[in-house]
Order: structure tokens, then sequence, then C-alpha cells
């Protein structure tokens, strides 16, 4: 067999693209009305993020049977687990906790960041695994891949951010003007503010300028993501597409339930990896 590589719904990976790889998935939950609801699994309202509602990692029961049956199908190769940032998820914790009950063939990686930002080190470790390599170097592609990532993000509106909790530094900005409209980005696994703009136009337009210095005139690998937002999506893909030559087209993806009831409607978000 090979190194199994397992990941949670928050790495927005594409079903087909999982397929392909055979990579594994974990669903984080979201809690409305009493009920529990799973990523990926059951029926979530669309409009989740104007709801009352609030976000749960992954259960240590569940990472328990998902690396229990992955180990198995690896055949003793071993398990590399790469989840969405410990700076805005329990769910690493619980995975580390997982992991030391099941022995040094599980290993656990903090992807530092979330959506194709943690997608990208999945894939990664995906690719390292499928080409034979054993379970150090998948691991270290995935934590490679971590160096290499970057994301950003804008909101068109404050009052989820408020709710939320996650982001790094908040109380000097977050009772600004609600007509600024933050660009923020994930700095060591945190979510902290870029930038502050007048208008969302503006803050579409310098995202995507930072992203651009990011990646200079090499190649890198691009995902766009929304949140009700397909139009300024397709816009922002269109535009990367024109001043990223040197890149494959983005991958496109809404950002999911659980992050969307953090940033709110209207959010996009571009995740990116530079190329080694």
């Amino acid at each position: 067999m090979s190194v199994v590589v397992v990941t949670d719904t928050s790495a927005r990976l594409p079903a087909d693209m999982r397929d392909s790889w055979g990579i594994r998935e974990v669903p984080l939950h979201i809690l409305l009305d009493g009920a529990d609801l799973r990523d990926g699994v059951d029926e979530i309202p669309e409009d989740i993020y104007k709801l009352n509602v609030t976000t749960a990692a992954v259960t240590p029961a569940e990472l328990d049977v998902a690396y229990r049956q992955a180990l198995a199908d690896s055949d003793g190769d071993g398990v590399v687990a790469v989840h969405i940032s410990s700076g805005l998820s329990g769910t690493f914790r619980a995975a580390e906790l997982t992991a030391a009950g099941l022995g040094p063939a599980v290993r656990v990686i903090d992807s530092k960041s979330a959506a194709m930002g943690t997608g990208f080190a999945v894939l990664a470790a995906a690719h390292a695994a499928t080409a034979g390599s054993d379970l150090d170097a998948v691991a270290h592609a995935a934590q490679e891949a971590v160096r290499r990532t970057h994301a950003f993000i804008v909101v068109h509106r404050l009052d989820n951010l408020r709710r939320s909790g996650r982001i790094g530094g908040a109380k000097a900005w977050l009772g600004t003007a609600l007509a600024l409209k933050p660009i923020l980005r994930i700095d060591d696994g945190k979510l902290v503010l870029a930038q502050r703009v007048r208008t969302i136009k503006h803050a579409m337009a310098t995202m995507i300028d930072r992203v651009c210095e990011v990646v200079g005139d090499g190649p890198a690998a691009l995902a766009v993501h929304h949140v009700s937002n397909s139009g300024g999506a397709a816009d922002v893909a269109a535009e990367l597409a024109r001043r990223l030559p040197a890149c494959e087209p983005a991958i496109v993806t809404e950002l999911g339930p659980v992050l969307a009831v953090h940033v709110g409607g209207g959010a996009v978000a571009v995740c990116l990896q530079v190329d080694d």
C-alpha cells in the first residue's frame, strides 16, 4: 500500500480531487438550534452565516475512527493528517491527542491556514504518498508546503468577525467605521488585519495586488473562495489569470459553511502556494 493522507472539511478540496488522490476527510461541525450538523455530511442551510450558530472542531472520536481506518488501509505504511490551523480551530489539538494514542505511524501537521491554504499542503502530501514516498518524506512534503502557502480574504461586513473571536489583534480595528473594508491575511496560523480600505472594489483590487506581489513572475498554485459571491470570485480569478500568466488557472470553490460563519456573506479569499 502507501501512506494515507487525511484532512478535514475546512480544506475545501473538490470531491474529484480528493477521490483521485485517495485523500480521506473528516467533518467540522456547526451547532444550530441544538442540532449538530456535520460539514460535508448533513444538509446545512445556504445562508448559515446569517443565523445564530457556533462552530466546533472535529471530535476525537471521529478522528480516532478515521486514523485507525487509514492506518489499516496503509498496511502499516502510516498516516499523515493535515488539519486547519491550530490558531483557528481546536481540531489540530484533538488530532495531536488522538494520534498520540495510536503511535508514531500517525503524523499530524498543522497547516497554519484554512481552505485551500490547508488543501495545498494536503495535496503535497498526497502527491508524495502516491509517488511511493515513506512516512517521513510525506510528512516533510506537507510541512514544506505549509511554509510556501499564503492566504488573503476580503470581508463585506464586520458582524461575523466580531462574533468569531478568531481574529488576532482585533480590538484595535473591529470598532472602526463600518464603511472600512478589511483585507485580512493568515499570519502564522492566525487571521490578522493586513489593510483597511474604503470600498469593496478597492479592497478586491488591493488583495489581488498583494497576491501578485507574493507570487512574482514564477508559477504558483492558486485558489479563490467565496461566500455567496460567485461573481466576485470569478472576477478575481480572471484578473489573477491575466496578471499571473505563469500560473495555472485558479481553483474556484465556495469557502464552505464553517468558515462562512466566521467571515460572512460576500467574502472572497485567495489562497496560494508558491513554487519551491
